[in-house]
């Protein structure tokens, strides 16, 4: 079957379609806010320093709320938390939209909305992910994760700041947020249509083998949590490819979303439209990446692919540090890109096939925390730390570190062989057959 018509097979699932549509448009508010706010602090006198603290704003909230959203995804219908971050994100926007273009604006408010918006985005990514395996059939997963991989990149990363950054050059950055409020009203509405699907999970019969009454909310909340931690503490290739996620992190978000438009600003005479254009190839090369990969099996060695792809592909970033010709940030953004989100469509179809299925909110939950947990330390630091030792360096260091964390990784946690003995590259019933018979 053709790369696009696999790609779009899910589509064809009515709930599925509208959980599409609400992705659609909650990807391309994040893009117009992702350009929108940067070009915000600018203009309203902020420098590295402040966009960081902006940015860690977004990170410190999801940090805090993503654990419980893992738990609560569990044990709530995943549609009514969409909603919820959905409404948030809308209210939030649309008051910053409105500050901004009355002229009362500060700093200060947009890292409290940040703040908010993060809060409310912690819960999101473990509902998601919840949610997909319930709309759809285990041979479909693939496909969806690639058609998320296409649509996120093109909107978040590519359409989205693309008009962003054209809003603004024409108008102003309060106009881009007016735009982005409107996107995120959009996503609200098409949740709304979204049907409610059965938990994945008897909590009467988990209460009944523990032998009591059901736990206070409260306490099973932090059960959950507990129990999410035990399983990836004991899952040795989910708690390798975690921990090196998160170290990444450490190095590489915060001088890629921080110090780029300030190295295109310095090296370039680059604003907000190269700024965007740059985005844009990360986010159109993300996509071409996803489909290739959604258009074939799973590979036999895809945590050894998953992990190289991710460290390799930070490896052009240390061009950004150096490059004076925009075509050069363009080229180092596509590889990257490219890298990036093919690992990411390859790592969320394991996390839906090796999980169970009881345990996939919290387990996608987790993912979201250990990856994210260094981000805010990211943001506040890649400000000051180009400030002692240089752009160009800080970003040698984004690029040449991560692949020597991949390689530490592999190897630490005999990832090789743990691949080659929980095959993914064969259809679920026969690798449960192959599994079985291996038993025997």
């Amino acid at each position: 079957m053709p790369a696009l018509p696999r790609a779009l097979t899910p589509l064809q699932r009515p709930g599925y379609r509208w959980l599409a549509v609400s992705l659609v448009l909650t990807l391309t508010s994040t893009g117009l806010y992702l350009l929108a706010v940067v070009w915000q602090v600018i203009e309203l006198g902020g420098g590295p320093a402040a966009l960081s603290l902006v940015s860690a704003g977004t990170a410190v909230g999801m940090l805090l709320t993503t654990l419980l959203g893992g738990a609560l995804a569990d044990r709530v219908p995943q549609r009514r938390l969409l909603l919820v971050v959905a409404v948030v994100v809308l209210a939030t926007t649309a008051a910053v939209a409105a500050l901004s273009l009355a002229g009362l604006l500060r700093l200060e408010h947009l890292a409290a909305a940040s703040l908010l918006t993060g809060l409310a985005q912690g819960l999101y990514y473990p509902a998601y992910s919840a949610l997909v395996p319930a709309l759809l059939p285990a041979d479909e997963l693939l496909a969806a994760n690639g058609l998320e991989g296409v649509l996120r990149p093109l909107l978040a990363q590519a359409a989205g700041p693309a008009a962003a950054g054209a809003i603004v050059a024409a108008a102003s950055p309060g106009a881009a947020l007016v735009v982005t409020a409107t996107a995120a009203l959009g996503a609200v509405l098409a949740l709304l249509r979204l049907p409610v699907t059965p938990l994945r999970r008897d909590l009467g019969a988990e209460a009944a083998a523990a032998g009591g009454p059901a736990r206070h909310p409260v306490a099973a909340l932090l059960h959950d949590v507990r129990a999410g931690f035990s399983y990836m503490v004991a899952t040795p290739w989910l708690l390798a490819t975690l921990v090196f996620a998160s170290l990444l992190v450490l190095v590489v978000l915060g001088p890629l979303e921080v110090l780029t438009p300030f190295a295109l600003r310095e090296q370039t005479g680059g604003g907000p439209s190269e700024h965007s254009l740059v985005l844009a190839s990360f986010g159109i090369a993300g996509a071409v990446g996803s489909l290739v990969v959604a258009s074939r099996p799973l590979p036999r060695r895809y945590l050894t692919l998953t992990i190289m792809l991710w460290g390799a592909g930070c490896l052009p970033l240390a061009v950004f540090g150096v490059a004076t010709e925009l075509e050069l940030f363009v080229l180092a953004a596509a590889v990257a890109g490219a890298a990036f989100q093919g690992a990411t469509v390859i790592w969320g179809t394991l996390l839906q096939r090796r999980v169970p299925p009881a345990m996939l909110g919290r387990v996608s939950s987790l993912d979201f925390f250990v990856s994210l947990a260094f981000l805010p330390v990211s943001m506040a630091l890649a400000g000051p730390v180009s400030g002692v030792i240089g752009v160009p360096a800080t970003f040698a260091l984004a690029g040449l570190v991560p692949p020597v964390l991949g390689v530490a990784a592999i190897g630490a946690a005999r990832l090789r062989a743990d691949e080659i003995a929980h095959p993914l590259d064969t259809p679920p019933e026969r690798a449960e057959r192959t599994a079985t018979l291996g038993r025997g």
